[in-house]
């Protein structure tokens, strides 16, 4: 991360929903003229009762603002005192295939934590790593360098918890390729490895010192979301989490304004990303395109289309080569800061941490297609 600090404007988007003032009231004990050794007063003797000092008071969430895209990419300091039993970080990638050339690197190296090796740190840092895992992991799983029906290898699993993800994404519309039991082995493999799955009918909930994050998965890559299902599924869990997250695979590829792709992905991004906030969302996590797409901030909630690649094998050319990891901060239940980390992939199979001029040019792009989405 130490490389964003040196933006003159400290890029990475951060301070979405902000803490906007921690006020620590302690008031100051006052001092009193010493007293009889008996506790008497003397006549005409003013007496000064010692102060009680309070406690920390933080803000309450009625206080914390929701910030302007003017602010969003030109990160704001976050308050110095804040407490830290309060705040809870979630880390998201962009799409991870551990297939087809990816796949084949790490066999013939038979080293399958290659992938994360640059990025490791970043994303341990997280109290939950969530990925979008785009291929089923099979036994017997042939290395090709070709093909659109993608498998990877169950070993790959080494990686995801050398990597420490603690829930992987299959609603995508590459993690069916092997069928059902393509789907039945990898989340057996996952779950013997202590990896969550979402996005296969399912909602996931996990307690992050007692607070209750859930999160569901849908793909509409393919055909049409089922608005009627997933606003009801939101709807449902929305009362028994505390902070709720959907992440939908969704849109036109290699474009960085989300749009719906006729014949593939039918419906609009931007309608879909809404109708989840309406309906009870607190973020929502986007992937698909390929390329790192702009955000949006609709009634005070944070709408990220695409993080672009990850771990990819796309490597003809330099948008499809570009990801960024995104870092979500929570302070209660009110997100209060992000920062996305990009990183550009190397040799088909791994992603690294992109230097100041890399990185700036792809957060460049990702807040001009913001700003032209709020127009």
């Amino acid at each position: 991360m130490a490389y964003l600090k040196r933006f003159r404007h400290e890029w990475a988007l951060g301070g979405l929903l902000i803490v906007a003032v921690i006020v620590l009231l302690t008031l100051s004990c006052a001092s009193r003229d010493s007293a009889p050794a008996s506790g008497e007063v003397s006549a005409g003797q003013e007496v000064t009762l010692p102060a009680v000092a309070e406690p920390p008071r933080y803000v309450s969430s009625a206080d914390i603002q929701t910030l302007t895209l003017d602010q969003v990419f030109y990160k704001q300091a976050l308050p110095a005192n804040l407490d830290s039993a309060r705040t809870r970080t979630l880390v998201a990638t962009g799409d991870i295939i551990p297939a087809r050339m990816t796949n084949w690197q790490m066999v013939q190296r038979n080293d399958f934590k290659y992938p994360f090796e640059p990025t490791v740190d970043l994303l341990r840092r997280a109290d939950l790593t969530f990925v979008n895992l785009e291929a089923p992991l099979v036994k017997g799983c042939q290395p090709t360098m070709q093909g659109m029906t993608f498998c990877g290898d169950q070993r790959f699993v080494e990686g995801l918890t050398y990597a420490g993800v603690d829930i992987a994404n299959l609603a995508n519309n590459h993690s069916d390729n092997y069928g059902s039991a393509g789907v039945s082995q990898t989340i057996d493999v996952l779950s013997q490895n202590e990896i969550d799955t979402v996005g296969v009918g399912n909602a996931v909930v996990k307690d992050v010192n007692d607070l209750r994050f859930g999160f569901l998965g849908y793909n509409g890559v393919g055909g049409y979301f089922d608005r009627e299902a997933m606003v009801s599924a939101v709807r449902s869990l929305r009362p028994k989490v505390d902070v709720l997250i959907v992440t939908a695979h969704w849109g036109k590829e290699y474009v960085s304004v989300p749009e719906a792709a006729p014949g593939v992905a039918e419906d609009d991004p931007r309608a879909i990303g809404r109708l989840l906030i309406d309906a009870g969302a607190d973020l929502i996590i986007g992937n698909h395109p390929h390329w790192v797409q702009g955000l949006e901030i609709y009634k005070g909630k944070l709408i990220t289309y695409a993080h672009g690649n990850f771990i990819f094998d796309q490597m003809w050319s330099q948008e499809t080569r570009e990801g960024v990891v995104g870092k979500y901060t929570f302070y209660d239940t009110k997100l209060m800061s992000v920062e996305f980390t990009p990183v550009i992939i190397e040799d088909y199979a791994q992603p690294r941490i992109a230097p100041e001029a890399e990185a700036k040019a792809i957060l460049d792009r990702m807040e001009a297609a913001s700003r032209q989405m709020a127009r």
